[in-house]
């Protein structure tokens, strides 16, 4: 019997009453430093599970076998001591967070293994073999899934019906964060709007991983280790699912994802500028040259701004990856005049997300630490799902989604079936 593409499950999550002190920004934001100070007074704080390196010698290797151990441990603690608790039975989660005047609200629920396999749980970037060891080794200590999956989706009448009737009721809790932002959960535990939900997802084509890439893989990993090492496999095992949070495309929010680079290739500034007029049309602005469309880019360059235009033909329709604003700047620009190739492992250029503005751009140009910086206009979820539909990857550093999804307000136990 195979597993539906979105099914419910009970989810390990905090009380009323400590779901504030337990919730903690995502893992891979934080630096281990970082993590370590935020949670230094909040012992109950998740941090302590998707960061265990905290609670260990500063020098300790994050990827070293005490490290699983301790997450291991400090979510079995706060199990045992009922700072987290098990739902009794399978729901469904509606999950909103909000940030300033966005919002976006969702469903919580564990996504097909198998629908991954296949595709159907759609990617849009390489993963890399370390990170993926890194979370599978994390799974498998905690017997659980503690880290989730954004995913976005093409809403549907039922879907948003039983979405709204559910944020009708009271909601388990409201958390705001250290940074402003606002998660609200709710518990979908009404049969019908669970086979409402059910029926919805299982009638989709698709839907998209927007962030969570590794941990998706991992799940599928530890899926396939399991199933080998079962007798007699179901199919419907709690492994054959994973932890997901998913929105509609629609409320999704991506931020500008920028370049900053090093050097400028040997060239003097007037040079450099000079070299740019094969490719692009180049204005000085008095103001911050932040692209206001697709297409648009702006260049940082000795405290002036200007305005880059492209002067030249897209690439066909038929090549989604080639039309990313990240792929013409690469192509054009950062491959030819600067002979940087290599994102992923070119030391001369750097990446800065959207939420950082601007300013950071500016800061990091002026202090000499970068030679130039490029604003981009935002990728949108269009570009996003055009890539994934036509089974291909986007450039590094794409897409920053905001805002963050919490860890700890909802984990996924692989021991539920």
């Amino acid at each position: 019997m195979s597993v539906p593409l979105l099914r419910p499950f009970p989810g390990l999550r905090p009380t009323a009453e400590t779901a504030a002190q337990v919730a903690a920004p995502p893992y891979d934001v934080l630096s281990s430093e970082e993590a370590r100070v935020m949670a230094a007074d909040k012992p109950l704080s998740f941090l302590h599970v998707s960061k265990p390196e905290i609670d260990l010698p500063v020098d300790t290797d994050v990827y070293a076998p005490a490290v699983y151990g301790k997450a291991k441990e400090n979510l079995g603690k706060m199990v045992a001591a009922g700072v987290l608790a098990r739902d009794a039975k399978p729901c469904f989660y509606v999950y909103r967070i909000k940030m300033g005047d966005h919002v976006q609200t969702g469903i919580v629920g564990g996504g097909s293994v198998a629908a991954y396999d296949a595709n159907r749980i759609r990617k849009h970037e390489f993963t890399r073999p370390d990170k993926e060891d890194d979370r599978v080794r994390q799974i498998d200590a905690c017997d659980a899934q503690t880290g989730p999956v954004l995913l976005a989706h093409r809403n549907t009448p039922d879907l948003a019906a039983a979405i709204a009737a559910t944020t009708l009721e009271a909601p388990a809790y409201e958390v705001t964060a250290a940074d402003g932002i606002v998660h609200t959960l709710w518990v979908m535990a009404d049969e019908v709007r669970l086979k409402s939900v059910t029926k919805a997802f299982d009638a989709m084509k698709a839907v998209y991983i927007a962030d969570g890439h590794h941990r998706s893989a991992a799940a599928s990993r530890v899926a396939m280790v399991r199933r080998e090492r079962k007798c007699c496999a179901s199919g419907e095992e709690a492994y054959e699912s994973f932890l997901v949070v998913t929105f509609p495309i629609e409320e999704m929010k991506i931020l500008d994802y920028n370049r900053v680079v090093r050097d400028l290739n040997g060239l003097t500034p007037a040079a450099f500028l000079a070299a740019l007029e094969a490719e692009f049309t180049v204005e000085p602005v008095a103001d911050q040259a932040r692209p206001q469309a697709p297409r648009g880019f702006g260049l940082y360059l000795k405290g002036q701004w200007y305005r880059l235009g492209l002067k030249n033909a897209l690439p066909p329709e038929s090549d989604p990856v080639a039309r990313l604003d990240v792929s013409l700047l690469s192509d054009r620009l950062l491959g030819p005049v600067l002979g940087i190739t290599d994102l992923r492992k070119d030391k001369r250029i750097d990446f800065v997300g959207g939420k950082r503005g601007l300013g950071e751009l500016e800061k990091r140009v002026d202090s000499g630490e970068m030679a130039a910086a490029f604003a981009l206009f935002p990728t949108r979820m269009e570009d996003l799902v055009a890539v994934a539909d036509a089974g291909e990857v986007m450039p590094p550093k794409s897409t920053w989604f905001e805002p963050k999804l919490a860890d700890g307000l909802v984990s996924y136990p692989l021991d539920w079936r």
